[in-house]
């Protein structure tokens, strides 16, 4: 295998399908899509970020609300691209979020912020800005 980024793909679990669209869709300002689920007997529900397939290096995912499966609490931070995170990190608090940490600069790697979303997860936005 090439030395290479292998995430393909992430889902972030929330309890209130609604509210997290618009939140996601209001800070990335982007639409999700809705998937129709197969009759697989389990109760979920999923909203697609924007993506194709033939997207090379860069992940994508979902927003997912699926029985027995709680939102927030989870040890694992989704990182979003961002031209600067400055731009995102002023939409948060309207969409509902919270600013866990506002923009930081990481020197030659770029800058950073942190948000918790409005099911609770913590999200990261990363810049070169």
């Amino acid at each position: 295998m090439k030395n290479e980024n292998p995430v393909v793909w992430f889902e972030i679990y929330v309890n209130d399908l609604n509210r997290a669209k618009t939140f996601y869709e209001t800070v990335f300002n982007l639409k999700l899509s809705e998937m129709p689920m197969p009759d697989t007997g389990e109760n979920m529900q999923m909203l697609f970020f924007p993506a194709d397939m033939e997207s090379k290096n860069r992940a994508s995912g979902a927003l997912i609300k699926m029985e027995g499966f709680e939102a927030g609490g989870n040890s694992t931070i989704v990182y979003f691209m961002s031209e600067d995170c400055s731009i995102e990190e002023a939409r948060i608090a309207n969409a509902g979020g919270t600013v866990f940490k506002p923009k930081m600069s990481l020197g030659d790697y770029g800058s950073m912020v942190l948000a918790i979303d409005t099911e609770g997860n913590m999200i990261g936005i990363h810049s070169m800005a």
